[in-house]
């Protein structure tokens, strides 16, 4: 899961935040100028959920159905209605039906990068690839911004991610696990589950051991950001390895047995089910990398006998379990792929790259569910009126965090980047 090959290589609630503040001595003046600042936090999601579907999953076969269009675009799957009033999404996607009132579905969202790595960087980054610039995804600007608590990691990827640190660091990088869980059984990560040999005690021997050692280097250490990177990353590393809280919350057999059924025992359903258990445990962003979707052919088969049952049963018990558990609301979900799929069925009865039209799944943090915003003309070819854009996409994910996506970061180099260049808040989505 995750390593697969690619065919080609200010609101009502600002203003009663400033009464709340009146008693600090704060005035309206002074709040509006530290919120704007990005002091002040006004914002609903404290933590992301990121499910990235490698490979481009087709829209026209899941949540943007064309049954009126001619056979050779609508294929072989039908639509079906779901908990949201109008809203209807695949055949082969009921648990997600039954949970549609949870998330919001945006069609026609749409770019024109039809590589993988090109269209995967702007899903995840939020900016248009440049070749003179790494852009830092999500998780790494989220790791930055908000922290987590010391003795967990900031960012957490199951079992791998395509977003980097970028030009901030080596000390944003996210932990990516390598593997994915077994339903009822201790999941085990290198470098944070400890060998049987190896005790707690040794472990803590040996990280005093290395830290005499690394005096050697300060003043290195003073003058390279690099190395002061590494060192940081190492520090805390080692933090980890030694907090119980990590431990237990990677540890996924300590979950009822009804709970672990409900996602299903594939390693996309006992990732998401991990992916909550760190969210509980602290960690800020969570991803799950999702692979199989580049159908270029055989695309029905495929899809109606493997990715979409598991994705659909997964996925719906993500939704439900963060619902139940109170944590929706403070938990930011996205789900993506980095495009969509052809509309015109191919040869080989697949579907080729089609950056041009293409959904997102967004829940939590504000986003209100079971509601379709914006769509794609009668053949799924394009946005049938305005396109919605990655960029928006990106914007409204750092504002329901709270994150001001127009702030500026500066490169090693001292360039001025901001973090969303050509974005927009979607403020429809809110409640």
């Amino acid at each position: 899961m995750g390593l697969f090959n690619y065919c080609d290589g200010m609101k009502r609630r600002d203003f009663l935040t400033a009464g709340a503040v009146s008693g600090l001595s704060l005035s309206l003046a002074d709040y509006m100028r530290m919120a704007q600042a990005g002091q002040i936090r006004s914002a609903k999601a404290q933590q992301v959920l990121f499910v990235h579907l490698t490979g481009g999953p087709s829209h026209m076969d899941t949540f943007d159905l064309k049954p009126n269009a001619p056979e050779e675009v609508r294929g072989e799957f039908r639509p079906i209605s779901t908990s949201a009033p109008g809203v209807q999404i695949s055949e082969h996607l009921p648990n997600l039906a039954k949970a549609a009132k949870h998330f919001a579905i945006l069609r026609g969202v749409s770019h024109t990068l039809a590589a993988h790595a090109l269209g995967t960087q702007y899903l995840n980054t939020g900016n248009r690839p440049l070749p003179s610039l790494q852009f830092p995804g999500f998780g790494s600007v989220v790791s930055k911004e908000l922290g987590s608590p010391e003795d967990v990691p900031p960012f957490v990827a199951i079992p791998d991610t395509p977003q980097e640190a970028g030009y901030l660091g080596v000390r944003y990088a996210p932990l990516e696990t390598k593997s994915t869980p077994r339903m009822g059984a201790p999941f085990r990560v290198r470098g944070i589950s400890l060998d049987q040999k190896i005790t707690l005690q040794a472990a803590q021997s040996r990280d005093l051991l290395l830290r005499k050692l690394d005096t050697k280097f300060n003043a290195l250490s003073a003058s390279s950001e690099i190395v002061g990177g590494l060192d940081e990353f190492s520090d805390r590393a080692n933090r980890v390895i030694q907090s119980p809280r990590t431990r237990e919350a990677f540890d996924i057999s300590r979950e009822s047995t009804s709970v672990a059924e409900s996602f299903g025992a594939t390693g996309f359903g006992q990732s998401c089910l991990l992916a909550i258990r760190l969210l509980e445990a602290g960690v800020r962003f969570t991803s799950v990398s999702y692979g199989g979707w580049d159908t270029h052919q055989d695309n029905f088969a495929r899809l109606k006998d493997t990715r979409l049952p598991e994705f659909d049963q997964g996925l719906a018990a993500l939704f439900t379990t963060l619902h139940e558990r109170g944590m929706l609301e403070s938990t930011l979900v996205c789900v993506t792929g980095e495009f969509g799929r052809t509309p015109k069925i191919n040869p080989r009865g697949g579907r080729d790259h089609w950056p041009r039209a293409m959904f997102v799944l967004l829940a939590g943090g504000g986003i209100q569910g079971g509601q379709v915003l914006g769509a794609s003309n009668d053949k799924g070819e394009e946005p049938k009126e305005e396109a919605i854009t990655p960029d928006q996409v990106a914007a409204t994910i750092y504002h329901s965090l709270g994150i001001n996506y127009t702030k500026e970061y500066n490169t090693t180099t001292g360039r001025p980047v901001m973090l969303v260049r050509d974005g927009q808040v979607l403020h429809s989505l809110f409640s």
